[in-house]
């Protein structure tokens, strides 16, 4: 089942914007926002093989130049995946990391992603999720007979993003706060939707600090956790 292998309680309430998803042997880093090195050296990583941008918003991706040592140690470009939209606005805010120059090679390879994709033994799902006036990227992992959903910074759920996450053993959903906001999911509305899809187990993530970490604890159902940073969940 899913189990949280580091029992710690967060320092801080504000969860961070990326997960690290390991299938396989392989490594793969969803999201690589401006604390991206500080995550890596806390949890002594320092190898991924392919990057996906879920939307091009800052918390997401302005720790991309900490990129940088992971494709020196692969010896090429990291495969960088995101919607054709987003590769664009990447490529044009930050477009010394996507070219080779006299004195650096390209940093990242731009990928785009318009289908599932196979990921060490996984499958990999997306799906587009209502963020305000843009989307961003929902993602399924299907392993095994086994599978997990990950559904951060949205505020409503479509139809597609229904069927797709629709009972998944894990489904680890953007939280902000308790009052509704126009561009982040809310206390209540996540825990209905969880119920109406009938997942097995519900981690809450994006928090911000309005949210009381034990308060929140001691009132969610008991097929609903918060997420921290460094928690490890592994599915066997």
């Amino acid at each position: 089942g899913w189990g949280a292998c580091d029992p710690l309680e967060p320092k801080n309430r504000r969860l961070r914007s990326s997960i690290l998803v390991e299938s396989g042997g392989k490594r793969l880093l969803v999201d690589c926002g401006p604390d991206l090195r500080e995550q890596f050296l806390a949890a002594e990583l320092d190898s991924v093989d392919r990057v996906i941008v879920t939307h091009d918003h800052a918390d997401h991706c302005h720790g991309i130049d900490d990129l940088r040592p992971i494709a020196q140690g692969l010896g090429r470009p990291v495969p960088l995946l995101a919607r054709q939209d987003v590769l664009e606005r990447l490529e044009s805010r930050f477009r010394y990391i996507f070219i080779d120059t006299r004195f650096y090679r390209a940093v990242a390879q731009a990928v785009q992603i318009d289908g599932d994709i196979s990921f060490g033994e996984a499958r990999v799902s997306f799906v587009d999720q209502p963020h305000g006036g843009i989307t961003s990227l929902g993602l399924r992992f299907d392993e095994s007979g086994r599978n997990a959903a990950y559904a951060i910074d949205f505020h409503d759920m479509t139809a597609e993003m229904f069927a797709m996450y629709q009972g998944v053993d894990l489904w680890i959903a953007d939280c902000l706060r308790r009052a509704p906001h126009p561009t982040h999911a809310h206390l209540a509305a996540v825990i209905g939707w969880a119920r109406e899809l009938k997942v097995g187990q519900l981690l809450l993530t994006h928090l911000d600090n309005s949210m009381d970490y034990k308060a929140l604890s001691a009132e969610l159902p008991d097929w609903a956790a918060l997420a921290f940073d460094g928690q490890e969940v592994v599915l066997a």
